[in-house]
């Protein structure tokens, strides 16, 4: 998904989905839908109490609000566009998205594209908090030193949330 953070009140979602999805004809009726983006979680096994047992850390964000399908061609040409502008990049080396129109255009009948205006917005995160000061640093400490990428993107947010000391 896309975020266009400028468009509605709270920003707007946009992706596309395969027809055979049934999910996409549930738009039809108007009601709430609900995106759930993921953050970085795990589960740190670090305390210093003796007693205790290690508890999910995550971040995460629910977006709500009414999808609608986008049919204007143009529109979802577009879209197209910008996903594999924001998507590719990552990739060595990433896909042009260089295909002939008439191709584009055959492929396409095989997608819904659609945008939803966010209504409302939750977002959480569990980071230890409720430990000791001792107990959170001494996961941060663990964290900061795994390969993992959602370890260190949980030390990272610890940093600024719950006022672990770098290099401790």
């Amino acid at each position: 998904m896309l975020f266009h953070p400028d468009v509605g009140s709270h920003g707007t979602l946009v992706s596309h989905m395969g027809r055979a999805n049934p999910q996409w004809q549930h738009f039809a009726t108007g009601g709430e839908v609900l995106a759930i983006f993921h953050g970085p979680h795990n589960s740190p096994s670090w305390y210093q109490t003796d007693l205790a047992v290690p508890t999910w850390n995550y971040a995460t964000v629910h977006a709500y609000g009414v999808p609608t399908v986008i049919n204007e061609h143009e529109r979802v040409v577009s879209l197209l566009s910008e996903t594999v502008s924001a998507y590719e990049p990552s990739f060595g080396p990433p896909w042009a998205g260089d295909i002939p129109d008439d191709f584009r255009d055959k492929l396409m009948h095989g997608i819904v594209a659609f945008e939803i205006p966010v209504t409302r917005i939750e977002g959480k995160f569990k980071l230890g908090q409720n430990r000791s000061a001792a107990d959170t640093q001494g996961v941060f400490d663990a964290l900061s030193r795994s390969d993992d990428a959602d370890n260190l993107a949980i030390a990272r947010m610890m940093v600024t949330e719950c006022n672990v000391t770098k290099n401790a």
